[in-house]
């Protein structure tokens, strides 16, 4: 017989085996619980659950860079109004140390043409190494003539544990001195650089008259 034939007459009986077996695995699985209709439904839903999920979950971390952005903006800001507080508070403190002078102007003058230092202060500015030395220069006087020179600061610093002086301004010769031209009052604020580990312990401030060596005027200050 040939084989097509014997296959055609095979096939109906391996068909009708595989069926069997089939509906025997689905009544099996039936009878263990398990329907394989409700299982395709609820992976369908899971798989709606895990999209859904996925959604809200891309809001919410949308959501949180928006917060983070919206807070680092707000602790700027906070940090940048501080700041500007800080510096209306110093102005107004310089403002009123500017109204008690010159209500006190006529006593302060003193004689005519009589130099004084006031409102001297030596600071530790924001900086390492940096300070800041503020004063207040005045000419006695209802007609003082204008006033021309210079001056020096010389400060006492310790390095190291020595103590020792500086020049500022900082020149080989000594020689160099920042210039003054005022008639009744200046106020100068003048910023010194110390290399690392070098403390100011005071400042002198000399005065220096235009033509003249040796100085009108000295006073120091301490470290605030």
């Amino acid at each position: 017989m040939p084989w097509y034939l014997r296959w055609s007459m095979l096939a109906p009986f391996l068909i009708g085996a595989l069926g069997l077996a089939w509906w025997a695995y689905g009544s099996g699985l039936e009878l263990a619980g398990f329907h394989r209709s409700e299982a395709e439904q609820e992976l369908v839903q899971l798989r709606e659950r895990v999209e859904v999920l996925s959604a809200e979950n891309e809001s919410l971390k949308s959501r949180s860079v928006q917060f983070e952005r919206l807070l680092q903006i707000e602790q700027s800001s906070n940090q940048e109004t501080a700041k500007q507080l800080k510096a209306l508070s110093d102005e107004n403190l310089s403002l009123q140390e500017d109204l008690a002078f010159f209500q006190n102007l006529t006593a302060v003058r003193g004689k005519e043409g009589e130099l004084a230092v006031h409102r001297l202060k030596l600071v530790r500015d924001s900086l390492p190494g940096e300070y800041r030395l503020r004063m207040l220069l005045v000419q006695g006087g209802q007609r003082a003539k204008e006033f021309s020179g210079s001056y020096q600061l010389v400060a006492t610093v310790v390095e190291g544990g020595q103590r020792t002086t500086l020049l500022f301004p900082q020149d080989a010769s000594g020689n160099a001195q920042f210039q003054l031209a005022f008639k009744y009052y200046l106020r100068v604020e003048k910023s010194l650089q110390l290399p690392p580990g070098v403390e100011v312990e005071s400042v002198q401030v000399r005065i220096f008259e235009q033509g003249v060596r040796e100085p009108k005027l000295r006073q120091s200050v301490n470290l605030s």
